[in-house]
């Protein structure tokens, strides 16, 4: 019976010690076990936290609007005005061109096409400039705040201020430029930069290139 027993006994130790020591299975073993827990605990740990960032990040953004322009009656009267006189603008500069041409070359022999009509187109240029610089210097101002094509209009609007400048020169020049060569070389030469400037600021409201 004791030699029964002792042998009960070493089997049940037997059976024990090999369910302790028997490898887990692949893959799950304590270590991995350990850091799959580890990992899980992070993510749900961390996730809220990612959550809540994202929605500070969403509240402290702020959307700018376009603030809205509203433009009067006036500023569309003006413009249309502004529009139609430019049209008469470069037929107006190449008229006088041609007629101060004459002037340079044949002086008291020019034709009298050239010799009266001269006078007559930079009358006329003096009176577009007056309509253009008042409707666009109105409605520069009217469109201050308007962001879109601010500085487009800006550049615009200084052009043609200039060429205001350069003609009223122009014109101061006319009769000393009767009886001086010099004076009459420094008339057509500030003329064609005045012209000149005229026309590109005229080119930059067409499209395609920019205006509107």
């Amino acid at each position: 019976m004791v030699a029964g027993a002792a042998m009960a006994l070493i089997l049940a130790l037997g059976v024990g010690g090999q369910g302790a020591n028997d490898p887990a299975p692949a893959g799950l073993g304590p270590r991995n076990a350990a850091t799959r827990v580890g990992v899980a605990r992070h993510v749900e740990t961390n996730a809220p936290a990612m959550g809540a960032l994202a929605d500070d990040a969403s509240a402290d953004t702020v959307r700018v609007r376009r603030r809205a322009v509203r433009l009067s009656e006036a500023y569309y009267t003006r413009a249309k005005i502004h529009k139609y006189s430019s049209y008469l603008m470069l037929p107006t500069f190449a008229f006088m061109y041609a007629g101060g041409q004459q002037l340079m070359t044949k002086g008291r022999n020019a034709p009298s096409w050239a010799v009266n009509g001269h006078g007559i187109a930079a009358g006329v240029v003096t009176g577009l400039f007056a309509v253009n610089t008042a409707t666009g210097a109105l409605n520069w101002y009217e469109t201050r705040n308007q962001s879109d094509g601010f500085a487009w209009r800006t550049t615009h609007a200084a052009l043609m201020l200039a060429s205001d400048v350069g003609f009223a020169v122009v014109g101061s020049l006319a009769t000393p430029a009767e009886n001086s060569l010099s004076k009459r070389r420094l008339h057509k030469t500030l003329a064609v930069t005045s012209i000149s400037a005229a026309t590109v600021s005229y080119l930059m409201m067409l499209l395609p290139f920019g205006g509107k």
